[in-house]
């Protein structure tokens, strides 16, 4: 098992399926629970052993900067402004230099978790292997998952190595937001902006993708509708009371 001490955290997209909600404001900066996203994700990478999350910025960048800083416990974050959207891929790529050579987690902004029996991020560093791929995805089960998610985006072989749909397939699950990647797995990506899928389908044409299946709560936030009702969720987990 490793323990990564850096992370990079996805905060830069102008979150347009969440609008009217994000007219104003980052999607990371929404709350949930009584806490924005980015506090959340930011904890339970804190909480991980990360000592440093480089944190892009561009929708509403001074508000996320403002937030960062104003944050009295840890893990540090390095804030770097994205003057134009780069995208997932090209975003991690963009901030190699910050994340240094070992192997480090990405998590989305919107990203939230609620562990099982052992923590998400410690599942995915306990199944960390060098050898044998250079990322690890959290994925969630589809039928799980408490909104719109189409016909799914991977499967997985009994070793745990991803593949995507085939034409007309519906797949067992999605892409829960967070994973733990190599820098080799950006090596041969382009300068610029790019989804992060373009690393994935070749590190799948390797071989070197694999997953873990999240064993808790996770839920999927794009639009208010689901915000809304993970809010509920969360409610009536927490105190019995589902109405």
């Amino acid at each position: 098992m490793i323990t990564p001490r850096v992370a990079m955290l996805l905060a830069a997209g102008r979150g347009t399926r969440m609008r009217p909600l994000t007219d104003h404001t980052a999607k990371p900066l929404l709350t949930l629970g009584g806490r924005t996203l980015l506090d959340h994700a930011l904890d339970r990478l804190g909480e991980a052993g990360v000592e440093t999350v480089v944190v892009n910025a561009h929708w509403h960048a001074d508000a996320v900067a403002a937030h960062l800083a104003a944050r009295a416990q840890g893990p540090n974050t390095v804030l770097r402004h994205e003057d134009a959207l780069l995208d997932t891929g090209g975003g991690v790529r963009a901030a190699c230099d910050l994340l240094g050579a070992d192997p480090f987690f990405v998590v989305n902004g919107d990203a939230f978790w609620l562990d099982g029996p052992t923590p998400a991020l410690r599942r995915l560093a306990r199944a960390w292997n060098a050898a044998a791929a250079d990322a690890v995805l959290l994925v969630n089960r589809t039928c799980q998952t408490q909104a719109e998610t189409g016909p799914g985006d991977f499967a997985l072989d009994p070793m745990g190595f991803a593949r995507r749909r085939r034409e007309r397939e519906i797949v067992p699950y999605i892409y829960a937001g967070i994973q733990l990647i190599a820098p080799a797995l950006l090596a041969e990506a382009p300068a610029g902006p790019f989804s992060m899928n373009l690393a994935w389908n070749r590190a799948m044409a390797a071989g070197r993708l694999r997953a873990v299946v999240h064993d808790g709560w996770w839920f999927h936030l794009s639009t208010p509708s689901d915000l809304f009702e993970a809010e509920a969720s969360l409610y009536a987990q927490r105190t019995g009371d589902s109405r």
